[in-house]
């Protein structure tokens, strides 16, 4: 077989075999194919498309690129969850102690940030001492012991996909559903989980702003669970302003130890609460989504949730003192507040050019290469639908001087709607996909 020939059929439309596909990624993991190939591959991908069956196909071959890693020694059903990603999603760092401390044992594999969205690893690492990079051996030691842990991605975990997305990026490929939903797939597929939950966002921060292509992702993606016997839910939700109100990583550690604490309400906490249920019903710990959400928010209430934390934190190495005293976290030098210019009601926020504006502060990373500053970031007081007058604060920014601070101040105003119309702001969830179908949620 002759790579030349796969490009070939593709390019001329033509449904791949299976073994077309498996030629593809072994010849591309082994070194065999070359960069161009590939990329003209993903190209002609890209324009034709991929069938459903070529998209399991290219998923399994993902997921047998490298290790496939076995959770049969955790007790029960194990559940994992993945985000398309976002601005202010501390989700992951919430919700894994937040189920944890309800008797479900999860161990997280997380990755680092890249582009407008925030990386778990990142935010966590901003805590003095905390160790991200495990074994298997070791990530199920910690889950028999603690319950909970969040670690890195193991670099031999489906090495066939890192290759595909940094190609993806520097070939304007990235938004294909078919490459993305292999992408996304192949690594929880290889991470062992018995049931799937996937967190997809949707409006204006999201991968894919486009509404019709948010729900086409997302039905590719829980059909390709189904299609490997393994159940698959997905949450779709809004993503059109940040979803907490603090941008950076160690200021988003500082959010999720106070909504752990019971000390914040809001977007974070409310998505937490219906994923963490959506959790408790996979894993056969509840029967419906009212009692999940009881049973966490009675967790947040005793203590048991920051408990949970500290314990996560503590096992993998961490500064557990952080519970009580976040002021050992990294800090910027400087805060300085921003104003709004006029009265009227915050009509929306641009959440995408607003991740990516912050990436030049040191929040996030533009290549792999980069790094990140665990100290800067953004703190925001308002939400779509607030009032807001002429001279009010409507955040703060953390820099390491007033200069870079006052310019990141101004910049953020623009990215920022205020105005007296009536705003339309999104709810924050939005439908739930299976295997049945597309739901309302109420």
């Amino acid at each position: 077989m002759l790579m030349v020939d796969v490009i070939t059929h593709k390019r001329d439309g033509l449904e791949l075999t299976q073994e077309e596909i498996e030629f593809f990624v072994q010849g591309l993991v082994s070194g065999k194919i070359p960069d161009y190939q590939a990329s003209a591959f993903l190209m002609a991908v890209y324009w034709r498309g991929l069938s459903h069956r070529e998209i399991v196909w290219l998923t399994d071959a993902m997921v047998h690129s490298g290790e496939v890693i076995d959770l049969s020694e955790l007790d029960g059903i194990k559940v994992d969850k993945h985000s398309t990603g976002g601005v202010g999603d501390t989700t992951t760092i919430v919700l894994i102690p937040l189920v944890g401390s309800a008797g479900v044992q999860i161990g997280k594999m997380s990755g680092r940030g890249l582009g407008h969205t925030g990386g778990t690893i990142d935010k966590l690492e901003s805590i003095p001492g905390f160790r991200v990079a495990y074994s298997r051996e070791e990530m199920i030691k910690l889950v028999k012991s603690t319950g909970v842990a969040i670690v890195e991605q193991t670099q031999n975990l489906v090495p066939a996909d890192k290759l595909i997305y940094a190609l993806r990026d520097v070939t304007g490929t990235t938004a294909s559903i078919g490459l993305i939903a292999s992408s996304v797939m192949s690594k929880k597929l290889a991470s062992g989980a018995d049931r799937i939950l996937l967190d997809v966002k949707a409006g204006k921060g999201a991968f894919l702003p486009d509404w019709d292509d948010t729900i086409a992702l997302t039905k590719t993606m829980v059909a390709i669970g189904e299609s490997f016997g393994v159940k698959t839910v997905a949450v779709l939700s809004s993503m059109d302003q940040p979803l907490g109100t603090r941008i950076g990583n160690a200021l988003e550690i500082r959010e999720a130890i106070d909504v752990l604490s019971g000390k914040q309400q809001g977007d974070l906490l409310d998505l937490c609460l219906y994923l963490g249920a959506e959790l408790l019903m996979l894993s056969g710990r509840t029967k419906d989504h009212e009692e999940g959400e009881k049973i966490l928010r009675d967790c947040i209430s005793s203590g048991a949730a920051i408990k949970k934390f500290r314990e996560m934190v503590k096992a993998q190495g961490g500064d557990d003192r952080v519970v009580d005293h976040p002021d050992i976290l990294p800090a910027a030098p400087v805060k300085l507040p921003f104003y709004s210019a006029l009265d009227g009601t915050v009509q929306g926020f641009d959440t995408t050019k607003i991740g990516q504006l912050l990436i030049g502060l040191g929040v996030g990373r533009a290549a792999r290469e980069d790094k990140v500053d665990p100290s800067v970031g953004v703190a925001l007081r308002k939400r779509c639908g607030d009032p807001v007058y002429r001279g009010e604060v409507i955040g703060e920014v953390y820099a390491q001087d007033e200069k870079t601070a006052h310019w990141y101040g101004e910049e953020l105003l623009k990215l920022i709607t205020i105005d007296n119309s009536e705003p339309k702001c999104l709810p924050l969830i939005l439908a739930k996909i299976d295997s049945e179908g597309v739901h309302a949620v109420a």
